[in-house]
């Protein structure tokens, strides 16, 4: 295994659906715009209600990619 070296970025997905889509929603964005996306850690989970009803999960992720030599 080599050595390597990462930088990490915080990004926010959402979702009317679920947590998990607002993950792949966040992921999926994120791949179009960094290179070597490698890991992600959910680091805040919340989501915002609209009459008494649950309207979106928000997904706040740090997401991990390798740095290009």
């Amino acid at each position: 295994m080599s050595d390597n070296v990462y930088r990490v970025t915080e990004i926010v997905g959402s979702s009317t659906t679920s947590t998990d889509d607002a993950i792949k929603t966040a992921i999926a964005r994120a791949n179009k715009s960094l290179r070597n996306v490698d890991w992600f850690e959910v680091i805040e989970t919340r989501g915002h209600v609209e009459n008494g009803e649950l309207a979106h999960f928000q997904v706040t992720l740090k997401v991990g990619f390798k740095l290009e030599d």
